[in-house]
Formats: structure tokens, C-alpha cells, sequence
């Protein structure tokens, strides 16, 4: 029996070694801070994508969980090593080169150093842009497990430590008739806010922000905005 359990095992794994797979979470709320994916509705247990969309506006991620066939996107991956091999090579081929230039150091001595130098020599890009949204081998299979990656406001609220109004307070403040918030400050500033529900008030280097929690699209236009000033690097 046991046999037959390792065995089958086996084909699973040779069966999905050209693929690259990723892990969906089954969306709660119409979350804007997260990734979505797309996936047709096959019933096999992982399910080639369809699409991904990064951090969509409120309107489009409530369509997306009235749609039923959208997962959070979790940024946990199950690869094959020459699957995974391939799509560097196919999509990242520059990053690639840079990285067979050191193999001969890996194993010894100038292992570290070499591995940091290369690393200084590729661009920024997210595993995401860079092959996941651009291969034709991505499947998602659905976790059922509980999640988050504190990629929104209103996840960070969901895990924190609250007061008897729901209130997540990171700072020294003084609050009155309000709940469903997080204040977020420095010891040395006192914030005081009253009759507040649902918003988040924060501040970031010498800016102070206050914004409705659940609108993550305009607290990153906030933080664009404030990069574009002129002399942005006296306030972030």
C-alpha cells in the first residue's frame, strides 16, 4: 500500500513539473490592496489561469467577487526546477547571464560576495511581471487556509491588537467616539481625533495622512502625490 501511495505521489509530481504553479485564496471582501487571479473553471486541482490583476480598484473588486472564478493572489509558489529554470531563461534571460557568470564561486570563499554583486546588477522586477503574468504554464490551485499578506490597510486591522471599539492604536493618542480605525504614530506627537469611524490616521515621516481605511487606491495616489512635490525627500 504504501507502495502505491509513494508511487502515486511521484506522478503527481512528474505530472505537474512543467508547470508553474501558484496557491489562490478564495477572496472574503472586496480587498483593493491584494493581486487577484483569474482561473478557468476546469474541475482538475489546479486550474490554468486566465488573467492577473494587481490591486484593482473598489468598483472592479467587487465584480471580481461576484464573479465567483477570482482568488487572492497569496505569492506562494509550487515549481518544478526545470520548469521555473525554463521561464528565467525564456522571459528573464538577462538575469539569467549574470548568474552564470558566478556559478564558478558558488561552493567557495567568494560565494556571498559574488551572489551580491550580481544581484546589484539586475533590475528591479517582482517574480509576478517578470514570468508569472507573462508564461503560458501558470495553473493556481485553491488553498483553504487562512491568510494574509498585510498587503492593505484593512488586512493589518484584521490581525492587530484592538480597544473596545475596534480601534488598532500604534501611537501616543488621545481618541474619542471612534472605532473601526488605526492611528499609527510616533511616541513624540500626540494625535487626538474624535468621531471617526472606519479611517486611518497616520503619520509617515513629517506627513500626516487621514483617509477612509477602506480606500487603498487613493491612499496610494496620497503617497504618489506627496513623491511628486517638489523637495519630496524633506517629508518621506
Amino acid at each position: 500500500m504504501s507502495f502505491r501511495t509513494s508511487s502515486g505521489k511521484q506522478q503527481i509530481r512528474q505530472k505537474n513539473q512543467d508547470k508553474l504553479i501558484t496557491l489562490g485564496i478564495k477572496p472574503t471582501r472586496p480587498e483593493t490592496g491584494y493581486g487577484y487571479i483569474q482561473y478557468h473553471t476546469e474541475k482538475s486541482f489546479a486550474k490554468k489561469v486566465k488573467t492577473f490583476t494587481e490591486k484593482p480598484e473598489l468598483s472592479l473588486a467587487k465584480k471580481f467577487l461576484e464573479s465567483g472564478d477570482f482568488v487572492w493572489n497569496s505569492g506562494i509558489f509550487i515549481w518544478g526546477v526545470q520548469a521555473i529554470t525554463d521561464a528565467l531563461e525564456k522571459y528573464l534571460p538577462e538575469m539569467v547571464e549574470v548568474f552564470q557568470e558566478v556559478i564558478p564561486e558558488f561552493g567557495g570563499a567568494g560565494e556571498k560576495e559574488a551572489i551580491r554583486g550580481a544581484y546589484s546588477q539586475c533590475k528591479n522586477v517582482s517574480i509576478d511581471y517578470g514570468i508569472m503574468e507573462k508564461a503560458t504554464n501558470v495553473y493556481v490551485c485553491l488553498g483553504d487556509f487562512t491568510w494574509s499578506d498585510l498587503g492593505s490597510w484593512g488586512s493589518i486591522h484584521e490581525i492587530s491588537e484592538k480597544d473596545d471599539n475596534n480601534n488598532v492604536i500604534q501611537a501616543n493618542a488621545l481618541i474619542y467616539d471612534a472605532r473601526n480605525c488605526i492611528i499609527k504614530g510616533s511616541p513624540n506627537k500626540l494625535i487626538v481625533a474624535q468621531g471617526l469611524n472606519g479611517y486611518l490616521i497616520g503619520e509617515f515621516g513629517n506627513v500626516i495622512i487621514v483617509c477612509e481605511k477602506d480606500k487603498e487606491e487613493q491612499f496610494r495616489r496620497f503617497v504618489n502625490d506627496v513623491k511628486g512635490r517638489p523637495n519630496a525627500s524633506d517629508f518621506v
